[in-house]
């Protein structure tokens, strides 16, 4: 709840936010809770799911023999951007839903966590990631072999300098996507943060 504060120059309204302290560089404290450990094993499960689904569809996409009776494109579209959005929605209480090296360096680097958590995170990560791609080549070993296991390569006409420039910018769009996602300004009443919130999501479910 905003309250009303009366200067020299006029009355104005004070933020109705509150930003937290910059996090401790080493947090030795976080490494006796249970509440760390969650968050690890939320960023492991999170990113072995994201990894199952997704590499799992770009195989089933290179499978295709008929490119108009398959997934797509569209399909690949809709098979990452909807495993991050329902997987940072279910995890961002619980860690962060940081799901990505690149988003736990970036809030790493803006000190919103320890050194410690930071490193764990990652590790969570990428041992998710290699589980979840593990699975797929258990489950679709001759897909996955054929298909050169769903790995990313460039299209003809496009340069590697161009495909690097879209990784970042991606790359980029989603570390600004947690940043708003996570700023303390998103629930208060004056924020212009660009990106929808809980209560916007649960206002449009509304019509």
């Amino acid at each position: 709840m905003t309250k009303e504060v009366v200067g020299e120059g006029g009355s104005f309204t004070a933020k109705d936010y509150h930003d937290p302290p910059p996090a401790p560089l080493i947090d030795a404290a976080e490494l006796g809770q249970w509440s760390f450990y969650r968050a690890l094993i939320a960023e492991f499960i999170a990113t072995l799911l994201f990894l199952y689904i997704t590499v799992l569809t770009v195989i089933g996409y290179k499978s295709q023999v008929d490119p108009n009776n398959g997934v797509g494109i569209l399909g690949i579209a809709w098979a990452f951007g909807g495993m991050i959005f329902v997987l940072v929605y279910c995890t961002a209480g619980i860690s962060g839903g940081h799901i990505n090296p690149a988003v736990t360096f970036g809030l790493f680097l803006a000190r919103k966590v320890s050194l410690i958590r930071a490193v764990m995170y990652m590790v969570a990560q990428c041992l998710g990631a290699i589980c979840g791609v593990g699975l797929v080549k258990a489950f679709q070993k001759s897909y996955y072999t054929r298909y050169g296991g769903g790995a990313n390569s460039l299209n003809d006409g496009y340069s590697t300098g161009t495909g690097l420039g879209a990784e970042i910018i991606g790359t980029f769009v989603l570390v600004y996507t947690v940043f708003s996602a996570t700023d303390p300004k998103r629930n208060a009443r004056d924020s212009h943060i660009p990106v929808s919130t809980n209560r916007s999501f649960r206002i449009a479910l509304n019509f």
